[in-house]
């Protein structure tokens, strides 16, 4: 079978490997879909955290069951992935994080990814989607962290959430703090993403991060209280550490976008607001089954978001000026 690896930063080449055979508690699947990743983009361009080369890409998958092990599950079923591979061990695993294994492996990060083919995955792992739009599967990952976000910050009905980054993780956020019942406020510095931010139903407001009045823009989106809950999607540290004065007294701040530096901020000001800081890695069996059940009730449609496509004959020749057009939102490698 084919794959495509990304052999060091910038380059990416087709191989020739053997098609992986199943094996108990593993199955086959067959690739169908592949969302283009920031973490994909981010390992292209040599910037990823917890990364090592070459490696296969791609975790947000769309496939057919091939072969295996589990039961109720026959050839040609629809499926996706949870590509967070966890040791059942560790202190997080036992008391029910999975999702911050003190062993994690990421598929497409830690191992070979999904831009193959076919791949060999733990059969737990797997989740049926049966009836479901394969585009629209190959986007749950990112919409399951997005519900990881959320549930993280115990958002709840009528807050005011400031969702900063409007990129595809931001806009899933924005989506699932809007399923909450939140008043979602939307932050960005690209005008083009927050205008795709201002078509989700529960964004009240899109403010541009480059604007003069940043704060005083907050107070009156607020009542005056500034957000209750501040998540950053952004990644980037400027971003990350202007946002601690964005959150209200009691306030909570959580990190989903991930940099490699160290985060600094006021503590005094941060100490008087009693605020709370949390990160938010990865996502749960829990946070994919929402998201799915999001779907089939039409709450949301991730497939909206998709602005490119390619087949995967096209990936290594496309890749490179695929990931640097300004208009990307959400880019998808085909296997028809």
């Amino acid at each position: 079978m084919k794959i495509i690896a990304c052999k060091t930063p910038g380059e990416m080449e087709y191989k020739e490997v053997s098609k992986p055979e199943s094996k108990p508690g593993y199955s086959v699947i067959k690739i169908r879909r592949i969302g283009i990743c920031g973490t994909d983009i981010h390992a292209f361009r040599g910037v990823q955290p917890y990364f090592n080369y070459p490696r296969v890409l791609g975790h947000e998958l769309a496939a057919e069951y091939e072969e295996g092990d589990v039961p109720g599950f026959k050839k040609g079923d629809i499926v996706t992935v949870i590509p967070y591979q966890h040791c059942g061990n560790c202190i997080a695993c036992r008391t029910g994080h999975t999702n911050c294994c003190q062993n994690m492996k990421v598929i497409g990060v830690h191992t070979d990814g999904g831009m193959a083919e076919y791949l060999q995955v733990p059969s737990h792992l797997l989740l049926p989607a049966t009836g479901l739009d394969l585009d629209t599967l190959a986007l749950v990952e990112p919409f399951a962290i997005a519900a990881h976000g959320i549930r993280r910050g115990a958002v709840a009905a009528g807050e005011n959430v400031l969702v900063i980054g409007a990129g595809p993780i931001g806009l899933a956020t924005m989506e699932m703090a809007s399923i909450a019942g939140a008043n979602v406020i939307a932050m960005d510095v690209n005008e083009n993403r927050l205008a795709w931010a201002k078509r989700i139903r529960g964004v009240k407001v899109a403010l541009n991060a480059a604007a003069e009045g940043l704060e005083e823009q907050l107070r009156e989106a607020t009542n005056g209280d500034m957000p209750t809950v501040v998540i950053d999607a952004t990644g980037n540290l400027n971003a990350i550490n202007n946002a601690f004065r964005y959150m209200s007294h009691a306030g909570r701040y959580v990190l989903v976008g991930l940099q490699k530096g160290d985060i600094s901020f006021s503590h005094p000001e941060f100490h008087k607001r009693e605020g709370t800081l949390m990160s938010s890695r990865n996502a749960t069996k829990a946070d994919f089954s929402h998201v799915l059940e999001s779907i089939r009730l039409r709450l949301i449609n991730p497939e909206k978001y998709i602005t490119h496509k390619l087949q995967f004959d096209d990936v290594v020749n496309d890749f490179p000026s695929l990931i640097i057009k300004p208009e990307l939102v959400k880019a998808m490698i085909s296997l028809d």
